[in-house]
């Protein structure tokens, strides 16, 4: 609760008010100052690819969100092939294929990672699969992590990070309350072993949460300067967010949620819970942020250079933000492209290049 950050209602009065002057919610102006970008369609009349990743040969593996399908296109060859079909996916809503992910020794070891909403024995669930492949086909699959589904607020963004280890955001089921327990998966980012084990240094003894207090998220993505983790996070009727997710911390998101003042954006959307983590940049109206990715020369430019990249789905921009020197926090954003429709997931090539995804094909950012 916010009386946990103060023990009287003058010292709250002071704390709401500094947060109010350091925490400014950003509106995205015209991209003024920076050299201008576009996008480059690579494939087209694909079936929303809402996850979608890169082999180190610059292959692309995507997810076909309602069908299950994940299938692999070859920019050498302009062709595109189907690697493997999840079986039992449910379609609709916030369901689907949501995330595909490369084990970081790809090809060396060969596994693909996917998140899928599936039907189990009637139960909608969750589910993390490794799936082998042979000769450029999956093979077999294997559950590694499995909760309850709803028909939103699912989440399904998975990327392993710097450390080796997968990170997979989970939704809260639509249930608030989820977001401050401990003890189930929902409303958290987990961090788990390639095979799906608790790393012995999560914060957490015998868990896989890495962090708490989350609403819904289709997007996140670590600094390669500091290996910090940075998330897309979507709000209710206000406050969309954009979080420096810390280790082992509260993020605030729990039942007593409301758009209503007082108290003040953030903190009516992020007051449940021990020392909630506010974000460092929130949007009213609403934006719903999704992909987010980095560029670590991504061939755009000094203007761009170590900056980060997010889209949205309600507004098809895409939006630049400029962090602070420590990069703990963000400094200023401007809206870098006005694709004008609903941006999915964002990905770095292995050679730097960002691209995103959106219902129906998959895009690379150039000069303009």
């Amino acid at each position: 609760m916010v009386a946990r950050f103060a023990g009287s209602t003058a010292r709250r009065g002071v704390l709401v008010a500094s947060l109010a002057a350091a925490l400014v919610p950003l509106t995205p102006v015209p991209s003024r100052g920076v050299a201008p970008i576009t996008a480059h369609a690579v494939v087209t009349s694909l079936a929303f690819p809402a996850g979608f990743t890169f082999a180190p040969d610059g292959r692309f593996f995507f997810g076909e969100r309602f069908t299950g399908n994940i299938k692999i296109y070859d920019p050498a060859s302009g062709e595109t092939t189907l690697f493997y079909t999840v079986p039992d996916v449910v379609s609709g809503s916030e369901r689907g294929l949501l995330g595909v992910a490369l084990h970081p020794d790809y090809p060396a070891t060969p596994l693909v990672y996917v998140y899928a909403t599936r039907t189990l024995s009637g139960v909608g669930t969750n589910q993390i699969l490794r799936i082998r492949e042979r000769d450029g086909i999956g093979v077999r699959k294997k559950a590694i992590w499995s909760g309850l589904a709803s028909v939103s607020h699912n989440g399904g963004r998975i990327l392993f990070g710097p450390d080796g280890k997968l990170y997979a955001f989970v939704g809260e089921r639509a249930d608030p309350r989820n977001a401050q327990l401990l003890t189930n998966d929902y409303g958290k980012v987990l961090r788990m072993t390639p095979r799906g084990n608790v790393p012995s240094d999560n914060p957490f003894a015998d868990s896989l949460i890495y962090s708490y207090g989350h609403r819904n998220s289709f997007g996140f993505a670590f600094d390669p300067e500091t290996g910090y983790l940075w998330e897309t996070e979507n709000g209710p009727d206000c406050n969309d967010e954009l979080n420096h997710v810390k280790r082992g911390r509260n993020h605030g998101w729990g039942p007593n949620r409301t758009c209503d003042t007082p108290p003040e954006p953030p903190l009516n959307t992020n007051q449940d819970g021990p020392n909630p983590v506010l974000p460092q940049s929130w949007y009213t109206p609403v934006i719903a942020p999704t992909g987010a990715a980095f560029c670590d020369g991504c061939g755009l430019g000094t203007d761009y250079e170590g900056k980060l990249f997010f889209g949205a789905y309600n507004d098809g921009r895409i939006r630049l933000v400029t962090l602070s020197g420590d990069r703990r926090r963000v400094k200023s954003e401007v809206a870098a492209h006005p694709h004008g429709s609903p941006v999915l997931s964002m990905e770095v090539a292995p050679e730097g290049t960002i691209y995103f995804s959106d219902p129906s094909g998959i895009y690379k950012l150039v000069p303009a």
